[in-house]
């Protein structure tokens, strides 16, 4: 009995010692990872440098400009997997931790979408003063709320090579009333309680566009989906954002991708009005029928469980089997600045 109870906690152990090494080698990545910090006028600022394996001088470098939310530099690990393909065709890539977010000066909430933009400026600068960095090959990748952000910085960094643009919506407004409706759609609310909601939303970005402060919202608000005072503000600060007018500013390779299975932002007007205000010499589209708002597959966007275990044990997985290779692709195919 003891010999059998022996051999059974050995086979467990080996099992345990086996499933975290397999853990362990499918969240390795093939490239180096390095932290950062540099001081902004703003504060100190922190992040990760990702460089391919046994770099050179005169590598291209992808700056990570974020989405909503306190999104530190890895996104919980959720970037590497598109660091590691943007290494393995000769980018670095650059990520920074958001003001607030572990050991960067300040409070995301507090910014406005132009102090995001001079935010990457600042890191673009000190991109720039790396040995190993090819300053003509520096291009940008930002998801959903960066749509309202890279046009800002393009329209000061003259030398961006390329613009990579995930799931941006257009206008903050309408894209905050197509997430609202299409969210309610898919949890199966009725039309009834759809409508109710959107007409208690008018009623809230009335008080919003009218500069109302949070106590006077605070008397209003239903008080099971309070808005924090923080957040109230920065909604206030941004609520205008519109990036129709700001496209006009690319001037080197955007690519737009979008996903099928997107309900936070309204893809067909997205891609309607990229296509009407960039050249079609300079803009390139990728539809991803199967893809949501992060990119993840639509087995995965409807299971929190799933996107969990895939996370731990395939994170290379998570992502539509186009998106990755859609990206490399496109960088490859983009010409230095001169």
């Amino acid at each position: 009995m003891k010999r059998y109870i022996k051999l059974s906690l050995g086979l467990v152990a080996g099992l345990l010692i086996a499933l975290v090494l397999f853990v362990l080698n499918q969240n390795s990545y093939k490239m180096i990872e390095k932290k950062i910090e540099f001081e902004t006028p703003q504060g100190l600022l922190t992040g990760t440098l990702a460089l391919p394996k046994n770099y050179s001088a005169n590598i291209g470098l992808v700056v990570f400009i974020h989405g909503d939310g306190p999104t530190n530099d890895t996104y919980d690990g959720g970037y590497k997997p598109l660091w590691e393909k943007f290494a393995s065709v000769g980018y670095a890539s650059l990520s920074l931790n958001k003001p607030g977010i572990h050991g960067s000066s300040g409070n995301w909430l507090e910014q406005s979408m132009e102090d995001r933009a001079q935010e990457a400026i600042h890191a673009i600068d000190w991109a720039k003063s790396l040995p190993m960095i090819d300053d003509k090959r520096i291009g940008l990748w930002g998801a959903s709320q960066a749509g309202w952000v890279i046009p800002k910085i393009v329209r000061e960094e003259h030398n961006i090579s390329f613009s990579i643009l995930v799931s941006p919506a257009i206008n903050w407004i309408a894209q905050g009333k197509y997430n609202t409706k299409a969210q309610m759609e898919q949890d199966g609310y009725s039309a009834q309680e759809i409508m109710e909601k959107e007409t208690y939303n008018e009623q809230v970005l009335h008080l919003i566009q009218e500069q109302a402060s949070y106590s006077t919202y605070l008397k209003f608000a239903q008080q099971n989906d309070l808005i924090s005072k923080e957040r109230w503000e920065f909604i206030a600060k941004n609520v205008q954002s519109d990036a129709t007018e700001e496209l006009a500013y690319f001037a080197s390779p955007v690519h737009l991708v979008l996903g099928g299975q997107d309900i936070n932002v309204d893809v067909l007007d997205t891609e309607r009005v990229y296509r009407h205000k960039i050249s079609s010499s300079l803009l390139s589209v990728s539809n991803l029928p199967n893809a949501d708002h992060s990119m993840l597959k639509k087995a995965l966007a409807k299971s929190e469980l799933r996107t969990y275990l895939t996370a731990i044990f395939f994170p290379r997985k998570l992502f539509d089997d186009q998106y990755l290779n859609d990206l490399t692709q496109f960088v490859s195919q983009v010409q230095p600045t001169k």
